[in-house]
């Protein structure tokens, strides 16, 4: 296949690409660093912990983009994930950042500094225990001690939203804020009772967990309703079989996933990453297979975020 420049068709002497592509991207962090070659621009991208989703979604996608667009260089960052992740977005500190769509802003104004490239899958909220826990229920986490994720993750936002509704503010429940992989560290020493984590199926670490260890993972259906009454209208019930984990089925609350990019970025340079993303969903699943899952039809559905005005003019050529 054609390897696709996004940069302008005319050849221009190298100061001129210099100015012009600072100018296009904002600001002078967006442009090449020093050791670069003149003519490259780095997309960084947000993701969250290397054992989950989004960090293994986001360094396949920087693989191919560095394959694909030659005058690019991607790299990921490893950081708390959603709620960070949009942070840095907005700061300038990155191009490109996976979130989950409840920590987004209900009424983000006319003229966001963030927009959506896609949306791409969903993530499952887990609540994980051991087999021998008395924890078999939500409520049973009255007096426990509970990892709700990592400070500045979607999981955080997510959790505490879902305690609140079930009236467990005011029942000695002890939140503690773990990521991923400290959760699962944590429980395993007796450190914790359980823990939760948001992220498209299956969750590396989790199936790590399980398959050495009883476990159990509670059933958090009955609290959909009451999530989407409080809080926006993003919260669905998804089921996550036995075929995941090897484990009894039981029923998540599910949370859309986007893909965010800064809006100041050149229309093209964001119109070939959606033709990647969308174009190389095969690869992107042998990352993972929720990567996988993206349908051009439903990556539009990125409300309240307006798409980038580049993803937009791809899914209109490309009529999803």
């Amino acid at each position: 296949m054609t390897r696709t420049r996004y940069a302008a068709r005319d050849r221009r002497p190298v100061a001129s690409t210099v100015v012009l592509v600072a100018v296009l991207l904002g600001l002078p962090s967006l442009s090449a660093c020093r050791d670069d070659p003149d003519d490259t621009v780095r997309i960084r991208i947000a993701t969250g912990s290397p054992t989950a989703v989004y960090h293994a979604f986001g360094t396949s996608l920087a693989t191919i983009l560095n394959r694909e667009l030659p005058n690019v260089r991607a790299e990921v960052l490893v950081t708390a994930a959603s709620v960070e992740n949009v942070r840095l977005l907005k700061a300038g500190e990155v191009e490109l950042g996976f979130t989950q769509a409840d920590v987004l802003p209900a009424y983000p104004g006319p003229d966001p500094p963030v927009v959506a490239v896609a949306r791409v899958y969903d993530d499952l909220l887990h609540l994980v225990t051991t087999a021998a826990s008395p924890i078999r229920k939500l409520t049973d986490l009255a007096g426990r001690r509970v990892s709700i994720g990592a400070a500045g993750s979607g999981t955080e936002i997510t959790v505490n939203r879902l305690l609140t509704v079930a009236g467990l503010d005011d029942a000695g429940l002890h939140r503690v804020q773990l990521g991923l992989d400290d959760s699962v560290s944590a429980l395993r020493r007796g450190e914790i009772d359980a823990f939760f984590f948001s992220g498209g199926l299956p969750v590396r670490a989790v199936a790590q967990f399980v398959e050495d260890t009883p476990a159990r993972i509670v059933d958090l259906g009955e609290w959909t309703v009451p999530l989407r009454r409080g809080n926006r209208e993003v919260y669905v019930p998804r089921d996550i079989p036995r075929s995941v984990y090897g484990m009894d089925p039981v029923t998540a609350v599910a949370n859309p996933n986007y893909l965010l990019v800064r809006a100041d970025l050149p229309e093209d340079l964001v119109r070939q990453v959606t033709r990647l993303l969308m174009e190389r969903r095969a690869e992107l699943a042998e990352a993972h297979p929720a990567a996988g899952r993206i349908s051009a039809r439903s990556a539009i559905a990125t409300p309240p975020l307006p798409l980038h005005p580049g993803a937009a003019e791809y899914y209109r050529d490309s009529k999803p």
